[in-house]
């Protein structure tokens, strides 16, 4: 059974935030991989990729393609600074290795930077933080202008970084200043295309009867949306696993959420919720869990009027 309906107008101002990110990967004693990889993400779209292979910057998106012919010198300006950070991780891994005293096998060094720009106030958030193996081993704190050490072979790095004030200040200028610049400037070079909208459909999946059921959306554009589990009305928490907003192939998004019901009888007082997010109305679509129902798909039509940022990776912001 679905049902659906208009809730109501939403008359505040939407939240609407925007991040540029850089993702940096450093590895070795890894065989039929690059040993570097930078890539760039606008609001969690590749726009820019470059490897140790390659060894240029290719664009990922015709309007990055068009800035490059516009401004050939913006071009190698990148090019130069992938070619430095992949010498500036190559130090920093030999420190990695050493404070964490595993020379030998496979190491991998991973550093993120970027900002998150919210369009109506004009906070900027940063982020810069680097994983090691797999694991978080340090993030930069912006209010401290300190290193936090998240594993304890990172306390000794910590410690030597933090002694570094000329270079935390730069970072905060660089995440606060300079990294917001090129998120506006990008936005602008973009917006055609970023602010096209696309609808997801919406499945409703269960393997066997006593799994967990599955509220799987797909193939949304932005990825401003927000997906729950609601029992008789009220939003239900314990027993659900949320999951993140991932991306998808063709430059759209999906996500899912879990929920484990003890009691089949149960079933009709569950409904799962999606709601995507433009900046007018909301209709929300509710699928309703009956216990004969593998499969259900929806085609979700309309929005709603409020922009709630809520992913996981969005978290790197807070």
């Amino acid at each position: 059974r679905i049902t659906s309906g208009i809730v109501g107008l939403n008359i505040c101002l939407p939240v609407i935030k925007h991040s540029l990110k850089i993702f940096f990967m450093l590895s070795s004693g890894v065989p039929n991989t690059p040993d570097y990889v930078a890539a760039g993400e606008l609001g969690g779209i590749l726009i820019a990729y470059y490897d140790s292979n390659m060894k240029t910057l290719e664009p990922r998106q015709d309007w990055i393609r068009e800035s490059m012919e516009d401004d050939p010198r913006q071009w190698e300006t990148l090019i130069k600074n992938c070619k430095h950070y992949k010498q500036l991780l190559t130090d920093e891994i030999r420190s990695f290795k050493q404070y964490s005293n595993q020379t030998g096998g496979f190491h991998i060094l991973q550093r993120i930077d970027g900002c998150e720009l919210d369009e109506n106030t004009g906070e900027v958030a940063g982020v810069l933080q680097y994983g090691h193996n797999g694991e978080d081993f340090l993030k930069f704190d912006l209010k401290t202008l300190k290193w936090i050490a998240q594993k304890p072979e990172a306390e000794s790095i910590q410690q030597k970084w933090n002694a570094d004030v000329a270079k935390n200040n730069y970072y905060k200028s660089s995440l606060t200043g300079i990294c917001p610049q090129w998120l506006k400037k990008y936005l602008d070079a973009g917006k055609s295309s970023l602010q096209r909208r696309e609808h997801p459909s919406v499945s409703l999946l269960q393997k066997t009867p006593s799994s967990p059921v599955s509220c799987h959306a797909t193939g949304f554009y932005p990825d401003r949306a927000v997906m729950f589990w609601r029992k008789d009305g009220q939003k239900v928490h314990e027993g659900v696993d949320p999951g993140e907003i991932l991306s998808n192939n063709d430059e759209t998004f999906q996500m899912s959420v879990d929920l484990n019901v003890s009691s089949p009888e149960d079933w009709r007082r569950y409904e799962c919720v999606m709601k995507e997010f433009l900046l007018t109305y909301k209709h929300i679509i509710v699928a309703v869990v009956v216990p004969v129902l593998l499969v259900l798909v929806l085609l979700i039509l309309c929005a709603v009027g409020v922009v709630v940022y809520r992913r996981r990776r969005g978290e790197l912001f807070k």
